[in-house]
């Protein structure tokens, strides 16, 4: 199993700067890569910004939060997990329910680290060695496809080759646990290319009613759709090997740790060869991981919150291992480690992402067992 990448920071609520990799060392290994501008150098500065880069924990620091996972690590009995599994769709309707566009984010970060995303669809400049993303520069005069407008519903029929919506376009995303939007707009709004077309779906029946019902959605350019990820028999709108990219922003974590696995290998079928799936989770230890009581806990590292959905911590070696079991060859595996600071509440709050790029090799090993 290949060794996953260095740290680097990146923040889910603040923007962020561009990242330089440094050489090798001598003993071969990659030195950590700088970002940023913001290195705490002085603990009594710490207020004086809202986050800081590239913060290490001391020995100490980590060894209290593994013994604060431990000491909150006793699973809840078995009923009451198959209880949260049974209801979580109900859960995450709530969820949306009580919060729908006030939940909505701007995420800053999104076209710097996923250029895949943006405007230049056909990225191709030496990220990914051996072939890179399918294509190497954007369509013109390209039919746009069919206008894929439909009910919203969780089932669809099995795709045919040339006969599923945005057979015509040129380039394809999919992004899967799409909540309000927020990965899904911003692209429709950047992203001018005449041959795009964006799937997104979601558990929740009532977030993806709140992205069709959004004055953004343009059913010319995107296709929302139900769809539950950990559901062997549900059936994606589009055929194998027709997407450029999948996305998958704060999603697998919610999923059952059983289920991960076979989800990943589903989604690895649907990309093109070249294709790549971009992935930003939660990372072990996470200040969400600690902030845990007990009897919150199902399972190791898999929580339910107060509201009744969901959550897993990963590690980088986690990730790798499905990923790689997928078919699927490593761009980029990185841990995000930044303090940030609640200055009006004088408090420090320690945050742990994994995000990472995996690609479809052109030749396609053996696939995965579902």
């Amino acid at each position: 199993m290949a060794a996953p990448d260095t740290v680097r920071g990146i923040s889910e609520e603040n923007s962020i700067d561009t990242v330089q990799i440094l050489p090798e060392s001598t003993s071969g290994e990659l030195k950590r890569p700088q970002f940023g501008t913001r290195f705490l150098t002085d603990p009594r500065q710490v207020f004086q910004h809202n986050a800081w880069d590239n913060v290490e924990w001391t020995e100490e620091q980590e060894a209290a939060a593994k013994k604060k996972v431990q000491e909150n690590s006793q699973p809840l009995p078995l009923e009451k997990q198959e209880d949260f599994d049974c209801r979580a769709n109900a859960y995450w309707n709530d969820f949306y329910t009580i919060h729908e566009n006030r939940f909505f984010k701007d995420r800053h970060w999104l076209f710097t680290e996923f250029p895949e995303l943006a405007p230049q669809c056909r990225f191709n400049q030496g990220s990914y060695a051996a072939g890179g993303v399918a294509g190497t520069s954007c369509p013109h005069d390209l039919d746009q496809g069919r206008s894929p407008s439909s009910p919203v519903t969780g089932q669809h029929p099995a795709p045919v080759d040339g006969d599923f919506p945005g057979s015509n376009a040129t380039y394809r995303i999919l992004e899967v646990g799409c909540g309000v939007g927020n990965t899904v707009f911003p692209i429709l709004k950047t992203n001018n290319d005449p041959g795009l077309i964006v799937y997104c779906c979601d558990f929740s029946s009532t977030a993806v009613e709140l992205v069709k019902s959004n004055s953004d959605y343009d059913p010319g350019r995107c296709f929302a759709f139900v769809h539950d990820l950990s559901d062997e028999a549900a059936v994606y709108p589009v055929p194998d090997a027709s997407l450029d990219v999948i996305v998958l922003i704060f999603v697998l974590s919610a999923l059952h740790p059983d289920r991960m696995q076979a989800s990943v290998c589903r989604l690895a079928r649907l990309l093109k060869p070249g294709g790549v799936l971009l992935l930003r989770d939660y990372g072990r230890y996470d200040m969400a991981q600690l902030r845990f009581k007990k009897g919150r806990c199902l399972s190791d590292n898999f929580y339910v919150r107060g509201d009744g959905t969901r959550v897993y911590f990963f590690t980088q070696e986690e990730l790798h291992g499905y990923f790689s079991e997928a078919g699927l060859e490593k761009v980029q595996n990185m841990v995000d480690r930044r303090l940030q600071v609640n200055r009006g509440k004088q408090l420090t709050m320690y945050r742990v992402w994994i995000q990472c790029k995996y690609r479809k090799p052109h030749t396609q090993p053996p696939e995965c067992q579902d």
